[in-house]
């Protein structure tokens, strides 16, 4: 093996021993990807992986997932980067299908099976709550922005469909916009130069797989047109994820119920990698009339749908990005786009919480799990754990 084939080698190794220990979120994600990959491996400099975390984070998609492609893309070119992809998310895939094919087996087999999970329902209310308002306390600075937090949740809420959030952000990113000299103007060297090619590779799959689906009707293309246009939209993370997901799979086309989803989405806070794996658990589920085979097909094709646009997007932008991010109302708009995809998230915890039963156990529960989070240093995956064992102890004692 050639040196840069060792140097490659380490590198999708080093992905590896991520996704299989990247417990935490986003923060803890970081935390280690800088000790990992750049302080003891030095595969690029810090200042350069700040900035490539900030171009992740404006635009849609996973950043966590953008971040680990841009890295490789510039250790390796394109294709270390779509090896890389495939390292970081299988491992998270594969989990959230097998919790599909579990969950499933176990309603199908043991009556109220899903008793075990009574209280992670409502924690994963909790956990929502606790990302909205660290998500806000973030990014929410101006009178604007909070005005635009609550006319988003407002109309999340009461206008319950998958169309109505990209209306909601492009007006949103608008309304910001006009504000651009408000920001500091910065001196463009180079005039912009951008190349089209990754950008007409995602809207030519987005316009493909929207007609083949709508002409077809074939279900597992109309499954990856879904993710596939969620994937283009989503700004703000894995979390910011759950309303659109929920609107669409539960809400609009009634592919899982309530109950399977926060239950899948409690689990996905369990489990290391990117926090977009619970659409391969929706997936998995949205195909299980086709037995085996359609869990690992749904949960592949949802995999594929959702991480593939922000990859594209990632490809086409990071050539142009040291320009581009010299205009004022591409980072004006951020603040627009943002505060939308807050109210959203609040939405999508009024809306978790609706189905289930408004009693004094979900209600201490979801708080018990927000202040876990917000006051002690419990891992999720502990406090998803606690949730288990309690609610099992609850049904011997108490059903």
């Amino acid at each position: 093996m050639s040196v840069k084939q060792v140097r490659y080698y380490l590198f999708l190794k080093d992905i590896l021993t991520l996704s299989l220990t990247a417990f935490g979120g986003p923060q803890a994600f970081l935390a280690m990807l800088l000790e990992r990959m750049i302080k003891r491996k030095a595969y690029i400099q810090e200042e350069e992986l700040w900035e490539l975390n900030a171009l992740c984070n404006m635009l849609p998609g996973p950043s966590s997932t953008q971040l680990i492609c841009a890295i490789a893309y510039r250790v390796g070119g394109p294709n270390l980067a779509y090896l890389a992809l495939i390292v970081w998310i299988l491992p998270a895939t594969l989990l959230m299908i097998f919790a599909a094919m579990l969950i499933y087996f176990l309603q199908e087999n043991t009556p109220g099976a899903l008793d075990f999970a009574r209280f992670i329902q409502p924690m994963a209310i909790g956990f929502i709550i606790f990302a909205a308002q660290k998500i806000i306390g973030k990014t929410i600075k101006t009178t604007e922005a909070m005005v635009l937090v609550l006319i988003s949740a407002f109309v999340s809420f009461f206008y319950n469909s998958p169309y109505i959030f990209p209306v909601l952000l492009i007006i949103g990113g608008l309304s910001t916009s006009i504000k651009y000299k408000q920001q500091p103007e910065l001196q463009k060297d180079t005039p912009l130069k951008i190349e089209w090619a990754n950008f007409y590779l995602w809207g030519g799959v987005l316009v493909v797989a929207a007609a083949l689906g709508a002409v077809t009707k074939y279900q597992p293309i109309i499954l990856f047109e879904n993710f596939y246009r969620n994937g283009s939209l989503i700004f703000g993370g894995g979390q910011v994820l759950v309303p659109y997901l929920y609107t669409e799979f539960v809400d609009f086309k009634h592919f899982l119920s309530s109950e399977e989803f926060l239950t899948g989405y409690a689990i996905s806070q369990g489990i290391p990698g990117p926090t977009f794996s619970i659409s391969s658990y929706v997936g998995a589920l949205s195909m299980r009339e086709f037995g085996t085979v359609g869990f690992f097909a749904g949960g592949l094709i949802a995999a594929a749908g959702i991480f593939l646009p922000g990859i594209f997007l990632i490809f086409f932008v990071i050539r142009f990005w040291d320009q581009l991010k010299k205009y004022r109302p591409v980072r004006a708009a951020l603040e627009g786009i943002n505060a939308v995809s807050c109210g959203m998230l609040i939405a999508a915890a009024y809306l978790l919480f609706e189905p289930l039963e408004a009693n004094t156990l979900n209600i201490l529960f979801i708080l018990a799990t927000y202040v876990l989070l917000q006051f002690t240093k419990i891992s999720s995956p502990l406090i998803i754990a606690g949730g288990v064992v309690l609610g099992i102890i609850y049904n011997y004692l108490f059903l």
